[in-house]
């Protein structure tokens, strides 16, 4: 270990040692160490969730840091997310209506299996001239306006470093967080539990009826993050490269107490409750010793007042803010935040000040994760609504691909010309697709009360939708500066037209409303004591699109639109 290093990292998981690739691939002679608390390697088992990986994420990994080849050798391809909704006869898998790509899709992503991830990303580092300490514990850290001094004990010895740049990706220590006071709540209270069991399972055979597994190519299902739903959870399923296989529960405790799941025992019998398919298919493989592991995490979310700071400090990963497991955002977050500090802390060592940067970054990011929240917070109530949820995971995905995605695999996020165009005002686009989705997100609560009818059975694939199929395809096309705000300007403008859409067919089927009336996105509600359209902004009035309208409908279930039930 030397005296002084121009980065020093707190913590060398997935969001300290990508970190550290990135750096090293913009400035190979750049002096970095990285503190692990952890003696040696990650172990196969007994380690951290978030395995499955986005496009947002997937691209940083493959593209930005060059991690392709490793992947497509070592990880295992992903077939989307795959979501089994409610149903009345929950032992019978075809009984659920399923949700998720039939086809192979254009743009990848993975199944990570984190430990022997991890270890691979520790050699690759050290591979490049950084220096991995591991069974460092920091016990301090100095900040200074010059040079930041840790403290930390390695092999029963106080040893200590100044470093230029502190970096804390120590996870939920949070060391930075805690030492300087700006934790902020999180108003989403959701527990999770996880195990990994030893052996493949492959939910194509959890059922000998010919016509559903005809749904799509075999082992399609098994490569897919597969969520089962009900109202206040979900269960995931999502299969290891080393032929293991993750489990997990994720619920709201005001419907299932985490008491009922804490531990593996209860959560087998929360299954066999809740889920008895699962448990019947899941339960031998625990047997033997096969459960390898099993991990819990209480109220999970929470937030973060500061990110980057000019004092050249900054926070990354679970160490800032985290929202929910749900749609695998954690290592998308990860990756967004990697971007901005390795653009704060190169732009420094170039000379450059960097103060107005790391203020715009911060206030982009903290944005970002209030804008997503939404997507997340009080609605596991709407998981046991099918023909909801539909239309919800449709909106989400829609929304990520269509704005934050794109900018991302187009390094807008580091523009600060583009992100002043996309973000500064409330007419610019990234802050109109943040009120667009509030606007949605309050519509799935409304509706809630009225959606009364269970649909099941029956295979929807979200790229029958041409728009759908042409964003995800397109999160990687590259464009000029200038023409990337057009073209994020022209996806928010179908986003509106989306919303309308939605709208029209939601509130026909609870108010009775005509299904052509005009619509302004960004001031629909079902609540009666707000108007529709707003009479000062008429311009954005949106009448129907018959071909959208179309589109839109393959998603809508119920047998008769106007018919209000209570």
């Amino acid at each position: 270990m030397k005296a002084h290093y121009d980065v020093i990292i707190l913590g060398g998981g997935l969001a300290g040692l990508t970190l550290s690739l990135q750096l090293k691939k913009h400035k190979p002679d750049i002096s970095l160490l990285i503190l692990e608390r952890r003696e040696g390697e990650a172990p196969a088992a007994a380690f951290k969730v978030g395995e499955s990986t986005v496009e947002l994420a997937t691209y940083y990994l493959r593209e930005v840091l060059d991690l392709k080849d490793y992947l497509d050798k070592y990880e295992l391809p992903k077939h989307g997310l795959r979501f089994f909704f409610k149903s009345p006869k929950k032992d019978d898998i075809t009984t659920r209506l399923e949700f998720g790509p039939r086809l192979r899709l254009p743009v990848p992503s993975h199944q990570l299996d984190r430990g022997t991830f991890e270890n691979y990303l520790t050699r690759l580092t050290c591979q490049k001239g950084s220096h991995f300490l591991s069974g460092a514990r920091v016990t301090d850290v100095h900040l200074s306006n010059n040079t930041h001094t840790v403290f930390l004990q390695h092999d029963g010895q106080q040893k200590q470093a100044t470093t230029r740049w502190v970096v804390d990706a120590s996870g939920r220590a949070s060391i930075l967080k805690r030492k300087l006071g700006f934790h902020k709540t999180m108003d989403h209270h959701v527990n999770a539990v996880w195990w990994r069991l030893k052996g493949v399972v492959d939910i194509d055979e959890w059922t000998t009826d010919t016509t559903w597994k005809s749904y799509l190519q075999p082992h399609l299902r098994y490569l897919s993050t597969v969520h089962f739903m009900d109202t206040g959870y979900w269960v995931w399923i999502i299969p290891l490269g080393t032929k293991n296989t993750s489990i997990g529960i994720v619920a709201d405790p005001a419907y299932h107490p985490f008491e009922d799941i804490n531990t593996y025992e209860k959560a087998l019998q929360w299954l066999k409750k809740n889920e008895p398919l699962c448990y019947k298919m899941l339960e031998p493989y625990g047997k033997n010793d096969g459960v390898l592991d099993f991990r819990v995490l209480k109220h999970y979310a929470h937030h973060t007042q500061k990110i980057y700071s000019a004092q050249r400090w900054a926070v990354t990963g679970e160490a800032g803010a985290f929202l929910d497991p749900l749609y695998s955002p954690g290592s998308d977050f990860i990756a967004m935040n990697n971007t901005w500090i390795s653009d704060l802390i190169l732009r420094d060592l170039a000379g450059e000040q960097v103060a107005l940067r790391a203020s715009i970054y911060e206030n982009t990011h903290l944005n970002i994760v209030d804008s997503w929240l939404p997507v997340y917070q009080n609605k596991y109530i709407l998981m046991g609504h099918p023909q909801i949820m539909v239309i919800k995971i449709m909106w989400d995905w829609a929304l990520y691909w269509a704005v934050h995605a794109h900018i991302f695999a187009n390094d807008g996020f580091t523009d600060l010309r583009i992100l002043k165009q996309l973000f500064s005002s409330p007419d610019s686009p990234g802050q109109k697709a943040g009120l667009l989705n509030a606007r949605m997100q309050q519509l799935f609560l409304d509706w809630q009360p009225y959606d009364t009818e269970l649909i099941t059975e029956g295979y929807i694939d979200p790229f029958d939708l041409d728009f759908m199929k042409t964003w995800q395809k397109n999160i990687e096309l590259r464009h000029p500066p200038g023409l990337l705000v057009n073209q994020i300007e022209k996806n928010v403008a179908l986003l509106e037209q989306l919303a309308a859409s939605v709208f029209r067919l939601v509130s026909a089927h609870v108010k009775e409303t005509p299904h052509d009336m005009p619509v302004n996105p960004y001031t629909m509600s079902l609540n009666p004591n707000n108007s529709t359209i707003s009479e000062k902004e008429t311009d954005l009035v949106i009448t129907p699109d018959p071909s959208l309208e179309k589109e839109i409908a393959k998603m809508w279930f119920y047998k008769k639109t106007n018919t209000i039930h209570v």
